[in-house]
């Protein structure tokens, strides 16, 4: 399967689960590989053969800044969910959200979440 992927996107967001993260917001990176076919766009040379990634973007900057999550975990979720049911012609994705300055009193360069999820088989 190919992949498609987009790196090191960065958003200012209010995700959390103590008040003042909710309050204060603090930055994300996300990172999303996507699983395609990719033959008929490498061809064709044609936007409308591939997934544009810049509406792919713009789905996961609504995922990261427009809702609210306690945990990476669900935002993570969110993501693969929205991209999925836009994008039929994804099979599969891996989402990766850091959350590099999480408030905790541990020295290290942040938390990260890492999923792979398929599309549903149809029935």
């Amino acid at each position: 399967m190919d992949k498609m992927s987009l790196k090191q996107m960065q958003f200012f967001a209010n995700h959390g689960v103590y008040p003042e993260e909710n309050r204060l917001g603090q930055r994300y990176i996300v990172d999303v590989d996507m699983y395609m076919p990719l033959d008929k766009p490498g061809r064709s040379d044609a936007l409308e053969d591939t997934v544009n990634y810049a509406e792919v973007y713009e789905v996961i900057k609504a995922c990261v800044e427009k809702k609210t999550f306690k945990l990476i975990e669900a935002l993570a979720e969110d993501i693969a969910s929205e991209v999925l049911r836009t994008y039929t012609s994804i099979n599969e994705m891996t989402v990766r959200v850091v959350k590099p300055h999480p408030p905790v009193a541990i020295f290290f360069d942040g938390v990260s979440v890492e999923i792979h999820r398929k599309r549903a088989a149809a029935s």
